[in-house]
């Protein structure tokens, strides 16, 4: 009874101890991450790709890049989700059901059918189940089940408790506590098993968790409680495996098909158990492997094949599909130095021991099962394996070492053995201190050489040739003479230099690209292969698989140059990066299903040929457009339509955006979730740029300051393999501001109509006013040309009486010089006169007296002065126009010598002058003229010498 007891308590915990040596990569999301409610409920997946997760808080989406959390409109737990055939996302909350689906802006919108129920089935409570069967949709409550058909609404009530509903091999089945197994038969709930009588039947206290389908009319029944059944044909047997003890004791939550062998159940006590159909345990996934907790509730198998867990906290990612696993001796906390396959074993030397496991048959040794185990001797630092003669060498930090069963026996006591090669009889093997020769039982150090050899390679001339990353590389011929090659010798520095064989060649990996050895000139030059693969990237790794394809590490990046074509291809390995051990990296190929990497925690393994082969197709979608002087406003929530028609974007749906939001950003994503890091993309914005953008893993893109125009966004992705998906866009219009929009330009046409009317009116108007203006400025010119013809004549006139005047006074000068010469005349004759008179007292000659008194007589004559006189005053009157005969023609008694005095005052001339002219004194000339006025009755205030001049003017004006 003790045996029976230790056993049944030991058999469980072996088993759970029991599982493949190589595990996939486990994605942890807290709720920190994702922001939402701790427990995840129910899973699904579009066609896009977008998981949606049964929240705690609502419907929560996940394209890959960001989480979305849409709550119900009473804020209760959502409980189940569905993608229904219509494209609506189903969801079942407390009390609440309907469906989210996208409204015009592309954002997820709920719609209730709680107005569909009756108002007495309201109050049920929460909705575990949706089914879409047929073209109906079920929702499935404890006490209701309640049908969508055809816009009609149905209720089924349970005859005890609703425990799961589910549709298996085209029956819908439910289970109810108190009847079992039933399904649906038109619109009646009937037994699917047979009665207990006949048949095994479930027991009433446990609910059924899964159905699933695993053949024609046969499927996989989970309970809670009791662990596995079949049902085939209608017919329930209990799965005879010994870990139904197992999985009654974990309590399956949830189950989903993994593939056609493997089914993967949700426990809330054990993590996930990968099973075949007859209950055997492939794998677990615990909180020991990598998951946040032990206490699954959901579990979904996405389109690639990797599986989500819905956690009691958090949300979990197991990439099961995945051709990279992670291989742990003790729980990554070791890092990987070497590996090795022999006699079915696995060897794994870590920082801390070598460990040894053994292997199935199997193409992939991933997935073989069973623990590591320490081999003995082996603590400590473990540099490397190696086979030679059918032994396995170990170079550890305590020296050489050969295993031996499960123990490793020293060979050397030399420390810090680095490698193993092969040397004619012998082995070369490199350590801390340089080369050592093993030849049998003797061991040579080689001569004359110090350095730690940790890069050794041997040529096929038997040179030895080793580099150290800090001191250089050195060639050791056959006669163990040593050679220092630098940059002399064409190596582009002597730091950070790794000397490996490839394709039976020397080649240097450096800083600045892979260089080889040339014999001919020895020299090291640029390695033309690996130039017009890599270029002149650092390559700090070598390594060459059975296949010929070589696999190098560039920094910290992992890749291969894959040589199975006809043309080499590059493949990166974008999940390892940053994950190997830096300055320590090993490849260990074994082959193209098994190639083994050192990692920091661990090793890594890589079915190569499944990589290469696990290639789903690549979808990209534009999955918002945000505007806003922040970018946070939303203008497109990622859906073209329902999730069962094609994602392109309908011309009514072509957002206008207001130019005074022309800056947008637009996110978009590949929902491959298995492959998220391995994806680069590439975009361009139609109506901006023509060219595509440079490839990267930038997932948003944000333009600022477009112009009004029509835009056409395009995105696609590209993966590490090469292959690119198909072009995803999205359309949005930024419209033109207000003053360049349709209403202004013809606000703009008519105001440019009213301002030319406007102008032609004030022009027409301004014409009239310049025309007036002109007339006016005419009539004012006529009126000034007037006046200056006026000015001119006046001036003529003036120029005419100035020259007039000074004929007058020239005709005055002559006159007076006339009037001067009669006075010198008339004082001459009087003076000869007189000396004439003195000369006649004077002689006694009669004769001449006679002759002389003659002469006086004749000197007295006043004809010739009155001639004289006369040629003066016609000459006068034409000067003084016509004065002396305006004169007598007024004053006709006026005398001759009062003439002649009128005469001379009118000439201005000076009182002594006019004594002179007319031979009398001074004082006569002024009697003269007191006569001369009384004559001519002038008043006393009347000047003499102005009347006179008026004289013969008022005439020459009449005239």
């Amino acid at each position: 009874m003790f045996k029976k007891i230790v056993i049944l308590v030991i058999f469980p915990l072996c088993i759970k101890a029991q599982n493949t040596i190589g595990l996939p990569e486990i994605i942890n999301y807290s709720k920190n991450q994702y922001n939402a409610g701790a427990q995840n409920w129910d899973i699904r997946q579009d066609k896009q790709g977008v998981i949606y997760l049964a929240n705690n808080e609502g419907l929560l989406t996940f394209d890959g890049k960001t989480w979305q959390l849409y709550p119900l409109p009473n804020k209760t737990i959502v409980r189940s989700v569905l993608i229904g055939n219509d494209g609506k996302i189903y969801v079942g909350g407390q009390d609440e059901l309907g469906y989210f689906s996208p409204n015009a802006f592309g954002k997820l919108v709920f719609t209730s059918l709680i107005n569909a129920i009756s108002d007495a089935d309201r109050n049920f409570g929460d909705v575990w189940d949706i089914v879409s069967y047929k073209k109906g949709v079920y929702f499935r409550t404890s006490n209701k089940i309640f049908r969508f058909l055809n816009g009609k609404t149905m209720a089924f009530t349970a005859p005890g408790e609703f425990a799961y509903l589910e549709t298996a091999n085209d029956q819908l089945i439910v289970h109810d506590y108190e009847k079992g197994l039933l399904y649906f038969d038109k619109n009646q709930l009937a037994p699917l098993t047979a009665n207990s009588m006949e048949g095994l039947q479930l027991p009433k206290t446990d609910g059924v968790t899964a159905i699933i389908s695993i053949g024609e009319n046969k499927s996989m029944i989970t309970t809670l409680k009791n662990g596995l059944y079949l049902l085939i044909q209608n017919q329930l047997t209990k799965i005879n495996s010994p870990n139904n003890a197992l999985f009654s004791n974990e309590r399956i939550y949830a189950a989903t098909v993994v593939n056609n062998e493997w089914i993967a159940l949700a426990t809330t006590n054990g993590g996930v158990y990968i099973i075949d159909h007859s209950g055997n345990i492939i794998q677990r996934f615990a909180r020991t492997e990598g998951l946040q907790n032990n206490n699954i509730l959901s579990i979904f198998l996405d389109k690639e094949k990797n599986l989500w867990l819905g956690l009691n906290n958090g949300i979990d990612f197991i990439a099961n599909n995945s051709a990279i696993k992670n291989i742990s001796p003790q729980l990554n906390e070791e890092s990987g130095y070497t590996a090795m396959v022999q006699n079915n074993q696995l060897y794994l030397g870590t920082s801390n021991g070598l460990f040894v496991a053994p292997l199935q048959p199997a193409k992939d040794i991933s997935f073989s099962k069973g623990s590591f185990s320490l081999v003995n001797n082996t603590r400590g630092q473990n540099w490397n394996l190696q086979q030679m003669n059918e032994k396995l060498l170990l170079g550890h930090h305590d020296g050489a070492f050969e295993i031996k069963g499960n123990s490793a026996v020293p060979f050397s006591n030399y420390a810090g053995f680095w490698n193993f090669i092969p040397y004619r009889n012998g082995i070369i093997a490199g350590n801390y201190k340089g080369l050592l020769f093993i030849e049998g039982s003797t061991q040579t150090p080689i001569p004359n050489f110090n350095e730690s050899s940790r890069f050794v390679a041997v040529d096929a001339n038997l040179n030895t040739w080793v580099s150290h990353p800090y001191h250089g590389v050195f060639k050791i011929d056959s006669n163990k003479q040593v050679t220092t090659y630098g940059i002399k010798q064409g190596i582009p520095s002597t730091l950070n230099n790794h000397v490996f064989l490839i394709k039976n060649k020397i080649n240097l990996a450096t800083s600045n690209g892979v260089y080889q050895y040339n014999k001919e000139t020895n020299q090291f030059e640029p390695d033309g292969f690996f130039l017009n693969l890599l270029g002149n990237k650092s390559i700090r790794y070598l390594k060459e698989d059975k296949e010929g394809n070589i696999w190098y590490i560039n920094e910290k990046n992992i890749g291969v140059i894959d040589l199975t074509q006809d043309q080499p291809q590059l493949i990166d390995i974008p999940e390892l990066k940053n994950k190997m051990l830096s300055g320590f990296e090993m490849i260990y190929p074994v082959d193209e299903n098994n190639i083994f990497l050192g990692g920091e925690r661990g090793f890594y393994h890589i079915n190569y040929k499944k990589y290469k082969q696990n290639t789903p197709q690549l979808s990209v979608q534009v999955r918002s457009l945000k505007i806003g002087s922040d970018l946070d406003s939303l203008v497109f929530g990622g859906y073209f339509n329902r999730l069962d028609l094609p994602a392109i974007q309908l011309e009514e749906r072509i957002p206008l955006i207001n130019y005074d939001f022309n800056s947008v950003r637009i996110d978009f994503a590949a929902s491959q979730h298995g492959s998220l890091n391995n994806i680069e993309y590439s975009f361009r914005l139609k109506g901006l740029e023509n060219n595509w953008s440079a490839w990267s893993l930038r997932t948003e893109k944000e333009y600022t300051n477009l112009s009004p125009g029509k835009y056409i966004f395009e995105i696609k992705g590209r993966n590490n393999l090469g292959n690119e998906s198909a072009v995803a866009n999205y359309s949005f219009e930024i419209l033109a501001p207000w003053y360049r929009t349709s209403w202004a330009y013809i606000i703009y046409l008519l105001l440019a109509v009213a301002a030319l009317l406007g102008l032609y009116y004030w022009q027409k108007k301004k014409f009239v006013q310049q025309q007036f203006r002109f007339q006016e400025e005419q009539k004012k010119l006529v009126y000034i040309h007037e006046l200056e013809l006026s000015k001119t004549d006046g001036e003529l006139a003036a120029l005419r009486n100035e020259k007039l005047e000074a004929d007058l006074n020239f005709k005055n000068t002559e006159l007076a010089s006339s009037a001067m010469h009669l006075v010198k005349k008339g004082e001459l004759l009087t003076k000869i006169k007189t000396e004439l008179n003195q000369i006649t007292k004077k002689i006694d000659n009669e004769y001449a007296i006679t002759e002389l008194k003659k002469m006086i007589k004749t000197l007295g004559e006043d004809e010739q002065l009155d001639e004289e006189w006369e040629y003066f005053t016609k000459h006068f009157d034409k000067v003084h126009s016509n004065f002396i005969v305006s004169l007598k023609m007024i004053h006709p008694n006026i005398s001759n010598n009062e003439i002649k005095l009128c005469a001379y005052l009118r000439m201005n001339l000076t009182t002594k002058e006019i004594a002179q002219l007319m031979n009398i004194s001074v004082r006569g000339v002024e009697i003269s003229r007191y006569r001369l006025r009384k004559k001519l009755n002038l008043a006393t205030e009347v000047n003499l010498f102005n009347y006179l001049i008026a004289i013969g003017n008022d005439d020459a004006t009449e005239q």
